[in-house]
């Protein structure tokens, strides 16, 4: 670590010449100093110590990448750290670690209009994100897909799929940065599903938020946090509007986890089910087999209270049905655990699209190469300032200079 002193030296060549030779020695030294900016209250060295930290950027990229990714995990934690990723940006370091992230500075979220860049969001959404290591790298990394993804039409500035981009640019950045495998996961898994609790509606019926939890459950509160984070409105009213939408997915959330903890783990016709898919008549049986599925259930192999062919399809799979005919069973399996009608009016009702679902998935069509920018489809956002979803005019009046029009994040 740096001393915190080398933020109080005195600006001059002797200090210049100390700091040199501090970097010199070790390269981590500068982004211990943006550690140390980020917990001092946000203040930046003398001029003597930028200029030499600026002049030695280039030696970052023959640091050590586990002691980089540490220093800058430290800094993240820092209370200041919209400051410290400022310094880091201005000195030339972040530029050499994070192109992806360096290439947001002046990137404009709406024309016409004078709004924050999305390297000034960023900053913002990092400082405002609790201090969880996940969930500031996460935060750091979470619009980096709005580079390749910006698009411009007649009704203002998008970026479609930015979320799903941004996911696998991350995969580029940790083959430079080694991430445990865990934080690796948790990173991108955040960076790819930072907007879907922000796209939640009090229309979604109970079966969507059960769906939501069960897809985010691995990561939900570090989710949720983060989508809070993401919020950077300066108008009180829309702040307060975005907080009370995300507090009232995790209220619909916490209810129904409540409710679903008192039933049972298996429904109630899940017997009726077994026999008729794997042609049983009524013995110990199917008594053993409904027992093995409560383990399965109990061990986490499986999902409570799902419908009955999800657990005739996991019997089928798991070869737990004595003298089951390959091919029934492969049959099974291919129809989710439907059986004739019943299969037939599932692919009936998907063609219809009513499995569609409340929240739109990112659309996986691009590489994530900043080289090869694409068209997509207008987002309404999220958090938008003058939301380009409402006519050029009224959008043109609002003023506040605030920075989400015309897009999600």
């Amino acid at each position: 670590m740096v001393p915190p002193s080398v933020l109080a030296l005195p600006d001059g060549a002797d200090t210049r010449a100390r700091v040199l030779e501090l970097v010199q020695a070790d390269p981590v030294a500068i982004i211990d100093i943006a550690a140390e900016i980020a917990e001092e209250r946000g203040a930046w060295p003398v001029d003597a110590v930028t200029q030499a930290a600026h002049d030695e950027s280039a030696s970052i990229l023959e640091a050590d990448r586990v002691r980089v990714r540490d220093a800058i995990g430290r800094m993240l934690m820092g209370r200041d750290v919209d400051q410290a990723l400022e310094w880091l940006q201005q000195v030339g370091v972040l530029p050499r670690l994070f192109p992806e992230l360096s290439a947001t500075v002046d990137l404009v979220q709406e024309s016409g209009r004078q709004h924050k860049d999305v390297w000034a969001h960023t900053k913002q959404v990092v400082r405002q994100a609790v201090r969880r290591p996940d969930v500031r790298w996460a935060a750091l990394l979470h619009d980096i897909g709005k580079v390749p993804t910006r698009t411009y039409t007649p009704n203002g500035v998008h970026f479609h799929g930015h979320a799903e981009v941004g996911a696998r640019m991350f995969d580029k950045i940790s083959q430079r940065i080694p991430f445990d495998r865990d934080q690796r996961r948790a990173v991108r898994f955040l960076i790819k599903h930072h907007l879907r609790s922000n796209q939640y509606s009090d229309t979604w019926t109970d079966s969507a938020v059960r769906r939501f939890h069960r897809e985010m459950a691995p990561h939900l509160r570090d989710l949720m946090d983060l989508s809070r984070a993401d919020i950077t409105s300066k108008r009180p009213g829309r702040r307060r509007s975005l907080l009370e939408q995300i507090a009232g997915l995790a209220h619909r959330i916490e209810v129904l986890a409540e409710a679903d903890a008192k039933l049972p783990p298996l429904p109630t016709g899940v017997g009726t089910a077994i026999m008729e898919a794997f042609r049983l008549p009524p013995s110990k049986l199917i008594g053993d087999l409904k027992k093995a599925l409560e383990a399965a259930v109990e061990r986490g192999e499986v999902e409570a209270r799902r419908e009955d062919a999800y657990y005739v399809a996991h019997l089928a799979r798991s070869g737990m049905v004595p003298g089951l005919d390959p091919d029934d069973a492969a049959r099974l399996i291919a129809a989710g655990g439907l059986t004739d009608e019943a299969a037939a009016e599932a692919d009936a009702a998907e063609a219809r699209g009513d499995y569609d679902e409340p929240f739109e998935r990112e659309d996986d069509g691009h590489d994530g190469d900043p080289e090869r920018p694409r068209d997509g489809v207008l987002d309404c956002g999220a958090d938008p300032e003058a939301d380009a979803c409402l006519p050029a005019d009224a959008a043109a009046d609002d003023g506040d200079g605030d920075d989400h029009a015309g897009h999600r994040h």
